[in-house]
């Protein structure tokens, strides 16, 4: 086997094969000269982008709209009429209709072209920095500079630059909820795995995309660009099929029901003109057309595909506004249009923490403040049906049911953990975070020890420790 081959699965090798494999000593790394061989061989650590598209054609895109669609035709109908009635003055409906298409477009390209200079601005600024061993030498380099066989020094805090195997670990956790959705940071172990294991189970590598939230270790990387995990995410996305917005098949449905009903009205016209006052000639069938012609280009109302772009075009100044960037005019529409998020309790489509906000109890509702997993905030009795004092005492037998209180022994001042962090006995318990109301936080939770939670009937294992009165 050459060097640079990697194995398709090298959590089930060994990590000194690996390094044979690769052409790289764990100690000293790849030699500058030989990273840019094979950064030329390989190309950037950078996943593919989609081929530019030309300007005239996104500008031609924003005409697709079914609606934009009925107004192109009035505009050749309107135009066809006034040509027929002899081309006097200038066709003011054709040039009315003609002025809203053009200022709808434009106004959909101009907010893409305003959405790629912020998100191309972001990448310059997120660019990630990884640290390898080249030469013998600690060096940081640019992410995208990453080639097969350099040596990761991983520490926490870190962000995983490219795929690679551990050589060696020290404690280390690793965040990997944007590959598997899972809050828990994963404990990494550099040995050999026994047989194939899903991602998720794959102790002994790291994956771009992922950060370091505790420990330390160093890895070799085995897979750059579009050849990792986050490449065969990217190349599925790329299969995926854009669906329209809720609004875009409104519109279309709304489109096609005033086509056909333009078209029908106009029909019943011109046979009703006909059977009432007959026609004598060529040129009394041409008045005919073209007043059937006139009304279905009045019944089309020029300004409706712009009243949506202006009200989504209002979203999207008010989510920059929240520092959120848009690049669609009807991903506005669509974000508005979800009545329901489902998540489980892993919350990872934030910060991947849970915060406990509110507890409804048969005697009323109790409105939780703080952020994080502190104990630290109040609690707000918002909606009683029995006494304050009765309401808080249910909604502390449900925090107690439902909660580890998560402070480490013997380090009283250590910070209040995320997920990942804290002590082993506390590590795999539900987590809601306790806060204080009438009660202190911190006082209160020590006045509570753990205990195993006694089964209701007959179980051949004990159920998850719970804090308990003491």
């Amino acid at each position: 086997m050459s060097a640079e081959t990697v194995p398709p699965d090298p959590s089930l090798r060994e990590p000194g094969e690996l390094l044979a494999e690769l052409g790289v000593q764990a100690d000293r790394g790849l030699s500058s000269p030989e990273a840019r061989r094979r950064l030329e061989r390989h190309g950037p650590n950078e996943l593919r982008s989609a081929p530019p598209v030309p300007g005239w054609r996104r500008l031609l895109a924003q005409l697709r709209d079914p609606l934009i669609r009925l107004l192109l035709v009035a505009i050749v109908v309107s135009t066809a009429a006034w040509a027929a009635e002899g081309a006097a003055g200038l066709p003011v409906d054709a040039i009315v209709i003609l002025l809203v298409v053009v200022a709808n477009a434009v106004l959909g390209r101009v907010q893409e072209v305003r959405a790629e200079d912020a998100v191309a601005a972001l990448a310059v600024l997120t660019a990630a920095n990884s640290t390898v061993l080249r030469d013998a030498r600690l060096t940081t380099v640019p992410s995208a500079q990453l080639v097969p066989g350099d040596v990761l020094v991983l520490s926490e805090g870190d962000a995983v630059g490219a795929d690679a195997r551990l050589l060696r670990a020290t404690a280390l956790r690793v965040q990997e909820a944007s590959l598997t959705g899972e809050s828990e940071a994963e404990l990494k172990d550099p040995a050999v795995l026994p047989g194939p294991v899903p991602l998720g189970d794959r102790r002994n590598m790291v994956y771009r995309g992922t950060a370091v939230a505790q420990g330390v270790g160093r890895a070799v990387v085995v897979a750059t660009g579009m050849d990792t995990q986050m490449g065969a995410v990217a190349r599925m996305l790329d299969r995926t099929q854009a669906d329209p917005s809720p609004l875009q098949r409104e519109v279309a449905a709304v489109s096609r029901s005033l086509g056909r009903i333009v078209v029908a009205v106009a029909v019943v016209v011109m046979l009703a003109v006909v059977l009432v006052h007959g026609v004598e000639g060529v040129q009394d069938l041409v008045t005919v057309l073209l007043l059937g012609v006139s009304l279905a280009v009045a019944a089309v109302p020029e300004g409706l595909p712009a009243i949506p772009s202006l009200v989504l075009a209002i979203g999207v100044r008010a989510m920059a506004r929240r520092n959120a960037v848009v690049k669609d005019l009807h991903s506005v529409e669509t974000l508005g249009a979800a009545s329901v998020i489902c998540a489980d309790k892993t919350g990872t489509l934030t910060r991947n923490e849970m915060t406990l906000r509110r507890i409804v109890t048969p005697s009323g509702t109790v409105e939780l403040s703080g952020s994080g997993y502190a104990p630290e905030g109040r609690a707000t009795v918002v909606d009683a049906r029995a006494p304050a004092g009765q309401v808080l005492q249910e909604a502390r037998g449900v925090l107690v049911a439902a909660a580890a209180v998560r402070s480490c022994p013997g380090r009283p001042t250590a910070p209040w953990p995320s997920p990942g962090g804290g002590c082993p006995s506390t590590r795999r318990t539900r987590r809601a975070r306790p806060r204080s109301g009438t009660w202190s936080g911190s006082a209160w939770c020590a006045s509570w020890t753990r205990r195993a939670r006694r089964p209701r009937r007959p179980s051949p294992r004990p159920g998850p420790p719970v804090c308990a009165r003491s």
